[in-house]
């Protein structure tokens, strides 16, 4: 028979492993996106939910992958903004007749105006760009480096911010053959509609005729 003492500890000791991952996952810096289609548009928002040892944060830095050339960072009022230009190793072609791309946004750097976030609260910061070509499942990661008044904490490896590429739609958006199918249903709706209210009107008159006729 085994030892119930040593089932008892097993299962305390699985629950607070259960409960200490997701806390864990909770407590890192994370990056969420309005849209993962290749290619696409998107919005994508990092999130830091803590400071460095109770120590407040006060610069935050996004390094941005290769693929990305360049980012449009949305203006947090408790914080200053700065894009950082980073030459490229290689000249990229760009439009026919348009001189090659050089450089790109290497970094976005975000510096507290405020005092730093303090420990236990949260911000988030949004930077506007255009996912890469690549293949469903591909993940691109910001690493992300959080500054405190003490200390620092870098998310690289397996606790990087990441955003992970899913399937594009056919017309870039996702809103073309959905208006489309919906603008057909509706015009379909509407004849079916017309026709029937011509039948009932057409019966009506026909069997107030008959009543006349009958009189």
């Amino acid at each position: 028979m085994k030892n119930p003492t040593l089932i008892t500890a097993a299962l305390l000791a699985g629950g607070v492993i259960a409960l200490a991952v997701p806390a864990a996952a909770q407590a890192h810096v994370s990056a969420s996106a309005t849209s993962t289609a290749i290619g696409s548009y998107t919005v994508v928002t990092f999130s830091v939910p803590h400071g460095c040892e109770d120590s407040p944060t006060q610069v935050v830095t996004i390094d941005l992958p290769e693929s990305i050339l360049n980012v449009t960072p949305t203006v947090n009022p408790l914080w200053s903004v700065e894009k950082i230009t980073m030459v490229l190793d290689e000249p990229i072609e760009s439009a026919p007749g348009a001189d090659p791309v050089t450089d790109r946004i290497g970094q976005v750097v975000y510096t507290s105006t405020t005092g730093g976030l303090l420990d236990g609260f949260r911000d988030t910061f949004e930077l506007s760009l255009q996912l890469p070509a690549g293949e469903d499942g591909d993940v691109i990661e910001f690493p992300v480096t959080q500054t405190c008044t003490e200390g620092s904490a870098v998310w690289e490896g397996d606790d990087v911010p990441s955003v992970t590429l899913t399937a594009a739609i056919a017309d870039g958006d996702g809103h073309g053959d959905t208006d489309a199918g919906a603008d057909l249903v509706a015009r379909v709706i509407g004849a079916v509609g017309i026709t029937v209210g011509i039948i009932g009107l057409t019966a009506a008159i026909l069997t107030r005729r008959a009543v006349h006729s009958a009189s």
